[in-house]
């Protein structure tokens, strides 16, 4: 349900509604530092920064990816999956080869190591449900509307598009 907008000769509208703590992006900005700071302690163990540790879920999950994907899969445009995956790559964690059905396509693969390192893994979100001190009920259910409040923007950006109106 959503709450109305005040009403243009409603006291204070403005001030209300520009203040910094009214604002749902700033909160979750905030919450999304704070949660980097959690997993940069956490995954200091495996030696991978969140971003990096984004990458490998992927890779975990899906197995080999075209890099092209696995920018899809995480929202990162190439300019900044590159890095990560060069970093990566000298890490000894993952190889990017050029695809064999298509030399224009570049493949990312786990290495052994980046495989093994799964099985070191499986404590992090253990450690992350513990930091925030919810449920795990209550953290599916923030997963699932933040999941809807990213349908709903992305839906809205598309219909801002020139040529979609």
């Amino acid at each position: 349900m959503t709450a109305p907008l005040p009403s243009v000769g409603q006291e204070n509208a403005t001030e209300n509604w520009l203040r910094l703590d009214r604002q749902i992006c700033f909160s979750l900005h905030a919450a999304s530092r704070a949660f980097n700071g959690v997993y940069r302690v956490i995954l200091k163990d495996l030696g991978l920064t969140y971003p990096q540790y984004l990458v490998m879920l992927v890779l975990w999950e899906e197995g080999p990816l075209p890099v092209k994907s696995l920018g899809e899969h995480l929202r990162l445009d190439s300019g900044t999956l590159s890095p990560l995956l060069k970093r990566l790559e000298a890490a000894g964690l993952v190889r990017r080869e050029r695809s064999a059905r298509d030399e224009r396509s570049v493949e990312v693969r786990l290495t052994e190591e980046g495989a093994a390192m799964r099985d070191r893994a499986l404590e992090v979100p253990r450690r992350i449900v513990g930091a925030t001190g919810f449920e795990l009920g209550e953290i599916g259910a923030l997963r699932d509307r933040l999941d809807q409040l990213t349908a709903a923007l992305d839906t809205a950006v598309t219909e801002e598009m020139p040529g979609n109106r």
